[in-house]
């Protein structure tokens, strides 16, 4: 092994980790200068500041369901030969835009 099959991995996981710790402290900072000017930190609980925030489990999930879908098509399509394997990205982003179409359509039937 050289050293860039094992940096590769450790800087990526660093790279998600620093994301989330920095999404995550300016979130709190925020949170707190709202409370400390008395304003409602009530804002943050809903997703897109609109009617569709407590629908996000929905819509995330049926995101990664497409998402798990487009890999199996992108590995039976690039099975069969139909597909180069590089076709992966394309089914990922074709069946991800189809599950989040599907929770529009079952939001807009909602409302």
């Amino acid at each position: 092994m050289n050293a860039g099959e094992v940096l590769v991995p450790i800087a990526l996981f660093a790279l998600v980790f620093g994301m989330f710790y920095l999404y995550l402290t300016t979130r709190h900072k925020q949170r707190l200068a709202l409370i400390e000017k008395g304003a409602d930190a009530s804002i943050f609980g809903m997703v897109n500041n609109g009617k569709s925030g407590k629908y996000w489990t929905i819509r995330t999930g049926l995101f990664f369901i497409g998402i798990g879908i487009g890999v199996l098509m992108g590995n039976v399509l690039a099975n069969a030969g139909l597909l180069e394997p590089v076709a992966y990205i394309s089914m990922i982003f074709i069946f991800g835009g189809l599950g989040l179409l599907l929770f529009h359509m079952i939001f807009r039937n909602l409302n």
